[in-house]
């Protein structure tokens, strides 16, 4: 059995009686206490939705440059074989010529060929990137596989590497 302890005395008593749970605040309101804190929390939110929107657009239009980027690694491989270098020269032009189309005036891209599209090329690069290759593709799409035959074993790497920057410095117009 427990020991029994001595009651309380009336004064402790009259104090224990006294006491209160402790008052503990209500948790503070996220929602804004005046209208232009309202205010500026939707034109924030209404930003950003606008900005998600331009970069969604961006993201959307920009595919046919990425999609080009897939293909050119895919006539990389066909270009350093000397068989099959014709063929991936044709390929390549045909990929440029895509790009162009899509990222530019298609009534004004369309109809170029030789010179008049080496310089658009050239036009529409910095560091004269457009130019060489303009001039490296147009040769070879018209000289064929005697032309390809005669590049030097780097030349398929050097037109490839170009064709690279040119198609990423290529934007589409949103």
């Amino acid at each position: 059995m427990e020991p029994q302890q001595p009651a309380p005395d009336p004064i402790t008593e009259a104090a224990l009686r006294s006491l209160k749970d402790i008052a503990v605040p209500p948790p503070v309101s996220w929602m804004p206490q005046t209208w232009g804190w309202a205010l500026a929390a939707v034109i924030l939110l209404v930003l950003l939705v606008i900005l998600f929107l331009i970069w969604l657009r961006r993201y959307q239009a920009d595919a046919c440059r990425r999609e080009a980027l897939r293909q050119l690694t895919f006539i990389e491989q066909r270009i350093t074989d000397p068989i099959a270098r014709p063929d991936a020269i044709h390929e390549l032009a045909l990929l440029l010529k895509q790009v162009a189309l899509a990222s530019g005036d298609r009534a004004e891209t369309a109809s170029l060929s030789g010179a008049a599209w080496v310089r658009y090329m050239e036009n529409r690069t910095e560091n004269g990137v457009g130019a060489s290759l303009g001039k490296m593709l147009d040769d070879g799409e018209y000289r064929g596989a005697n032309h390809a035959a005669d590049m030097p074993s780097d030349g398929g790497a050097k037109l490839i590497a170009d064709a690279r920057r040119w198609i990423e410095y290529r934007h589409v117009s949103v």
